[in-house]
């Protein structure tokens, strides 16, 4: 779809169009293709339309209801922020007393759309026609955003008064390839802090595994996690940054929950952890402590320790905690495939998780040694760690 298919698809006659079209179901496509050109629409309109409808239905895991009345493109809805998470952003620039916010490579709009919900002005700049065409079409409902289709490297920012500043680096190459190095991003990690550090607020999105040793001295940096799901980082300057560190917010059946993981400048290592014998449970913290490195005040704060040097899993006796999820251990095994499906007969498994940390087994690869057939039986979970610094493989029962 180009940007001038598009442009006809957000016209009045074009959300007519949209308007006609029932949830997409793949198996309705060609039959409505064929009723919809017999009404008198061009090929690329109907075409153009039935995408809209299929990134719809897609686009609810991220935005609910809100989804179907709003305009995607494929590219734009994969690298949008969930409408959960981007109220998080909006909220930490609300309560750092900012009015006015420039969304830097806006995208389709998704923060815009959360800025815009709390009362901030935005305005979103989007370099591709595209995209910018549907950030407009989404943030038609505020009068007060206003999306501008520009370079942002081309603009004068400060000519726009605000007080604050969204970027999202773009961190993949035209490909699809995930870029690594922070300073190959668009713009350049090193030219995002720059540009940051010249507004009162700021908040950078990056990718959740970056380095410590990217993170600048004074800033907080927060790790989100959504049901489990580590989804993004974000540098937050200014007076975003309410104390340097590093911390965790966990979104999880409708709570958020804050730890804060480190206290002080974010770019300190973490500090290892004595490993413990493995206890009755072993548990496995929320991606997002993980990487916010807040294992060692969790595990001091639940009385835990990990089950090896290095390793994520801890273990000890049973807790209650929402931080992380609980198994309680059935019997080790060696890492050895034929070893395990014994027991997995005996035990009258026939429902099976696998996970891992700490080794180059993959879950896949053991699942395909162990040669299981689907039956009825008990569930269990299998999980592959070094515990004492051997590997194992731990047969145990998820209890949250």
């Amino acid at each position: 779809m180009d940007s001038s298919t598009l442009a006809q698809l957000v016209s009045p006659d074009g959300q007519k169009l949209l308007g006609l079209i029932p949830p997409y179901e793949e198996k309705q496509v060609l039959s409505l293709t064929a009723r919809l050109r017999e009404a008198g629409y061009s090929p690329e309109l109907v075409a153009a339309a039935l995408t809209q409808s299929r990134l719809r239905v897609k686009g609810e895991e991220k935005f609910g209801e809100f989804a179907n009345n709003m305009v995607f493109t494929a590219a734009g809805l994969e690298q949008a922020t969930r409408l959960s998470v981007a109220a998080l952003h909006a909220q930490r620039l609300r309560e750092a007393n900012s009015h006015h916010v420039i969304d830097l490579g806006c995208g389709i709009g998704a923060d815009s759309l959360a800025f815009s919900g709390l009362g901030l002005r935005v305005t979103a700049i989007e370099q591709d026609p595209e995209t910018a065409i549907a950030a407009t079409a989404n943030l038609h409902p505020f009068p007060e955003a206003a999306v501008i289709e520009a370079d942002g490297r081309s603009v004068n920012l400060h000519g726009f008064g605000a007080d604050a500043v969204w970027l999202d680096p773009a961190r993949r190459t035209a490909s699809g390839q995930r870029l690594k190095d922070p300073e190959e991003w668009q713009p350049k990690l090193s030219q995002a802090l720059k540009l940051a550090h010249e507004f009162p607020a700021a908040g950078i999105k990056v990718a959740p595994g970056i380095a410590y040793e990217y993170l600048p001295e004074h800033a907080h940096v927060q790790w989100v996690s959504v049901n489990r799901e580590l989804v993004e980082a974000v540098i937050w300057t200014g007076t975003a940054a309410t104390t340097p560190g590093r911390s965790a917010v966990i979104l999880k059946d409708g709570e958020t929950i804050t730890f804060e993981a480190e206290y002080g400048p974010p770019n300190v290592p973490i500090r290892a952890i004595k490993p413990r014998k493995l206890g009755p449970y072993l548990y496995e913290p929320d991606p997002a402590i993980i990487r916010a490195g807040g294992i060692e005040r969790l595990a001091d704060q639940l009385d835990l320790a990990p089950v090896s040097h290095g390793i994520a899993y801890l273990t000890g006796e049973r807790v209650q905690s929402n931080l992380l999820s609980a198994f309680r251990v059935r019997e080790v095994l060696p890492m050895d495939a034929k070893a395990v499906k014994k027991v997995l007969q005996r035990e009258s498994i026939g429902q099976l998780e696998i996970k891992k940390r700490g080794t180059d087994v993959t879950p896949d690869d053991f699942r395909r040694k162990l040669g299981l057939k689907k039956r009825k039986g008990e569930a269990a979970v299998l999980i592959l760690t070094p515990v004492a610094g051997r590997h194992r493989a731990i047969l145990a029962t998820r209890e949250s």
